[in-house]
């Protein structure tokens, strides 16, 4: 937000205050973040048995809507006017989380999806809320959580042939242990992967997803794809 901050200072001093503000309120604002507040934060090995004890699961998102909040409003203040939310994906999903947890098999590790999902329901609601109380913003929910977790699950039929492992990897069963780095080994095709690294999809899997909240329906994207949102 500091930088945003700081270019939009910049466009206005440039072409003018009305120029820059009419440019924002027809711009597209997308927003991805969420997930490192869980997997380097909330879940991380070394401090989450003793921050889950003392911090409810619930506690803890409650914190995060309310500085998202805060975020989001900051931006409309700011001119933004047309802004695109992606939820939490299936963090449990990502090699890195299956190598950290091993006792989860060949499945998705459970409480980091059920971290999200609780995360998500907040977020959606939260962002219908932005949209009836900030006059002329529309606030788009994208919901990744149901697309990423749909190609997992029937992966082959969007193409890949690898749905758990990461295509550059250095050590762990899912290649998951430690980042991409120089001396990792790369995958002969990264489009049969959904994962590029420990946490990130692919070029292949973000096209997918990219696609879906463009032309998607309302369980993709709520309450309506990027297209119908540019065009309005």
């Amino acid at each position: 937000m500091d930088n945003f901050a700081n270019t939009r200072q910049d466009i206005i001093s440039n072409i003018g205050a009305p120029a820059a503000l009419k440019m924002f309120e027809k711009a597209l604002f997308s927003i991805t973040i969420g997930a490192n507040d869980f997997i380097n934060n909330y879940l991380t090995p070394v401090v989450s048995a003793l921050e889950q004890k003392l911090v409810p699961p619930e506690t803890f998102v409650d914190t995060l809507i309310s500085r998202f909040r805060l975020q989001l409003t900051r931006l409309y203040n700011m001119g933004a006017r047309n802004i695109v939310v992606a939820n939490v994906g299936p963090i449990g999903c990502i090699p890195y989380q299956r190598d950290i947890n091993p006792s989860a098999g060949e499945s998705c590790v459970a409480f980091p999806n059920q971290l999200a999902q609780l995360f998500n329901a907040q977020l959606k609601d939260l962002l219908a809320e932005l949209s009836a109380n900030l006059k002329e913003s529309k606030f788009l929910y994208a919901n990744v959580y149901r697309l990423f977790e749909d190609i997992i699950k029937n992966h082959i039929s969007y193409g890949f042939e690898n749905a758990n492992s990461a295509c550059c990897a250095i050590s762990g069963r899912f290649g998951g242990l430690i980042p991409c780095g120089p001396s990792a080994k790369v995958c002969p095709d990264r489009s049969k992967y959904v994962f590029w690294d420990p946490y990130h999809p692919t070029d292949a899997a973000n096209a997918i997803i990219a696609k879906r909240l463009t032309d998607g329906g309302s369980d993709d994207i709520w309450p309506m794809n990027i297209r119908r949102l540019l065009e309005s």
